[in-house]
């Protein structure tokens, strides 16, 4: 009896901000990769997550949240969701339900369709997310309405939140990968390095603990990671990384009256980090002012973008 064909290839997640994106990779990889918060424009750099079963393994691109550019730094964003776009083999296009009288964003359904899927010349799935959120009723007119307009390879609704129709969505894409053998070892769930998501991790927690403009106003650098000595596996990992804020105000704010702040936020992200890492950490957090640096392309490439 043939054995069945593997299949293996780049899925590009495309989509508004908020739409899902990373929480539905983080479901797919049953493994939390992607930071997630309730604030739009989370995701701000590509991220690399590798679903493997045993006839597929799915290398997924999970892109920031398209959006009206305001600063360089969105322009930058931008340009890694092209990028991903041109790489990849398949597109899902992830467009959310949302309550009220329209079921989905329509306008915007469109321009992600017309103006940023289409002309890859790619196949492409439509991912109608959240549908926890509306009757099963509701999900299909949606579907129908879209298999009309857009004409995809395939669409489905489906729920990142609960996991409904998560298996039915890997079903849809194996078939439209290539047919060949795996790029990566089985127990590797991303490319990026640990720094990276290191970085990540006081990101999300800077989302989550501050309010306003200040998470968007920041950026964190990772300037020392000191891996433990073999000889000596009970010392901490240093880390040492930066807040570059734009405003001496914006400082103030992340270190707090005598500092609770920072230590809060401290606190908050060492414990992740070393569940990432599974060994204890020393983590030292700094705050650098670098007036307007999201509309600074020199300083904007040096952190990364």
């Amino acid at each position: 009896m043939q054995p069945p064909l593997f299949s293996c290839g780049h899925v590009t997640f495309v989509g508004a901000p908020n739409a899902g994106k990373s929480t539905l990779l983080n479901r797919l990889l049953d493994h939390k990769l992607s930071i997630v918060t309730p604030k739009p424009q989370t995701t701000r750099k590509k991220i690399t997550g590798i679903y493997h079963d045993d006839r597929s393994q799915i290398i997924i691109l999970d892109t920031p949240g398209i959006m009206d550019p305001k600063q360089s730094l969105h322009e930058s964003m931008l340009e890694i969701t092209r990028r991903s776009l041109r790489e990849s083999d398949v597109i899902v296009a992830l467009i959310p339900f949302q309550k009220g009288d329209e079921p989905i964003d329509r306008k915007f359904a469109s321009e992600l369709i017309e103006q940023w899927v289409k002309p890859t010349g790619k196949p492409f799935v439509i991912a109608l997310n959240k549908a926890d959120l509306v009757p099963e009723e509701t999900a299909k007119e949606a579907q129908t309405e879209i298999i009309s307009k857009y004409k995809p390879v395939a669409t489905l609704a489906l729920s990142a939140l609960t996991g409904g129709n998560i298996p039915e969505l890997v079903e849809l894409l194996r078939p439209l990968l290539p047919f060949d053998e795996p790029i990566w070892p089985d127990d590797i769930l991303s490319t990026e390095p640990e720094r990276f998501f290191v970085g990540e991790i006081i990101r999300e927690k800077i989302f989550l603990q501050y309010g306003r403009e200040i998470p968007y106003s920041t950026e964190v650098v990772i300037d020392e990671f000191k891996e433990q000595h073999e000889n000596n596996p009970s010392r901490k990992e240093l880390i040492r990384c930066s807040v570059i804020v734009e405003r001496n105000s914006q400082k103030q704010i992340i270190v707090g009256q005598k500092g609770a702040a920072i230590k809060k936020l401290g606190q908050a992200a060492r414990k992740e980090i070393e569940e990432l890492l599974d060994r204890p950490v020393y983590l030292e957090i700094f705050v650098k002012v670098r007036p307007d640096w999201r509309k600074k392309k020199n300083l904007l490439k040096s952190y990364g973008y």
